[in-house]
């Protein structure tokens, strides 16, 4: 991997932080406790328990994505930085173009 992409995926990495952790305070928001003498009818606040967790699930993969952005932040100026774990073949750069915090090439995460 050249200096050039490593740049390139430094700087998508750096924007992706950004992103979730704007993400990651806007479900907060969402997910916080709905209280039992708000003005919703049943089937509406039944809507909002079921959205509330699809929110909890969306927050913790976001959450999840963001520690392995920074992970991946901090081992991008090492030699191993784009060497797949497994077979230690290099990952594709268009792999790590889309999702830079990968560990592992195609194949080994198949």
């Amino acid at each position: 991997m050249t200096k050039q992409e490593k740049q390139t995926i430094k700087e998508k990495i750096e924007n992706d932080i950004i992103t979730l952790t704007r993400q990651i305070k806007e479900l907060e928001e969402k997910v916080k406790p709905i209280s039992p003498d708000c003005g919703l009818g049943r089937l509406t606040r039944l809507e909002a328990m079921g959205e509330q967790h699809v929110n909890h699930k969306v927050l913790d993969e976001a959450r999840v994505r963001l520690t392995r952005l920074n992970n991946a932040l901090q081992r991008i100026d090492k030699p191993m930085f784009g060497i797949c774990i497994e077979c230690e073949e290099n990952i594709g750069v268009g792999r790590m173009s889309v999702r830079p915090e990968s560990v592992r090439c195609v194949e080994c995460a198949n």
